[in-house]
């Protein structure tokens, strides 16, 4: 009992807490233990990729592909037409054409690379000129690379501005004329050429429509003989 418990008269209370005793080793003796038994491997009873590809579970290997069992009528982004050729009397050639799209590429593309190819090799040839053979190799190497990209894109760009007039007019003299022949590239080139140099006054218009002219009838003979 406790000093105050003294003082106060208060009985002491009996102690609530009761101590458990250990179990006895008979109760684990009394308690079932499970008990665990592998069982042997028998290899024959294994399974194998044939199990499941073998001809009764998948008779036919296609069926593994993604698009397996659809109705390809019915999916129309699967059959992919080309775009009808250009009907017009002489689009149908070697050198097809589905339209004034197909001309403006092709033909700008391929002028602007010749062009550009060649205004290089000029370039080239003018800065091996003008360097002496004296002349250390990084400073000839200078003056090869200072010419070829001053005449190479401008040789380039000229030749693609111009290219790309000539096919829009070609393809519109063309659609009203009703046929591609060589007077529509002849009447191009000269329509072209004058444009180009249009600012620059008469003289300098028709010696630059003459020019494009010229390459235009050369090269619409050429495709017709070779192509």
């Amino acid at each position: 009992m406790s000093i105050w418990g003294t003082l106060t008269g208060q009985k002491s209370s009996p102690s609530s807490s009761t101590t458990s005793s250990p179990p006895s080793s008979s109760s684990y003796a009394s308690s079932p233990q499970p008990t665990f038994q592998p069982t042997a491997f028998d290899p024959s009873s294994a399974q194998d990729v044939s199990s499941f590809l073998g001809d009764a579970a998948l008779s036919d290997p296609s069926q593994l592909h993604p698009l397996a069992g659809l109705n390809q009528q019915t999916l129309d982004y699967l059959s992919l037409e080309e775009s009808a050729l250009s009907d017009l009397p002489g689009a149908r050639s070697a050198l097809p054409s589905r339209g004034w799209s197909d001309d403006l590429c092709y033909g700008t593309g391929v002028t602007y690379l010749s062009a550009l190819t060649i205004g290089g090799t000029w370039g080239m040839i003018e800065g091996l000129r003008r360097s002496p053979a004296s002349a250390p190799p990084k400073l000839r190497l200078n003056s090869v690379l200072n010419s070829m990209t001053r005449r190479g894109p401008f040789l380039g760009n000229s030749a693609g501005v111009i290219a790309m007039v000539y096919n829009g007019i070609n393809s519109t003299i063309g659609y009203y004329r009703g046929r591609h022949d060589s007077a529509n590239s002849i009447a191009a080139g000269a329509l072209s050429g004058m444009l180009f140099k249009s600012t620059k006054g008469l003289r300098p218009m028709l010696i630059s429509g003459s020019l494009v002219a010229g390459v235009a009838g050369a090269w619409a003979v050429t495709k017709k003989t070779l192509f």
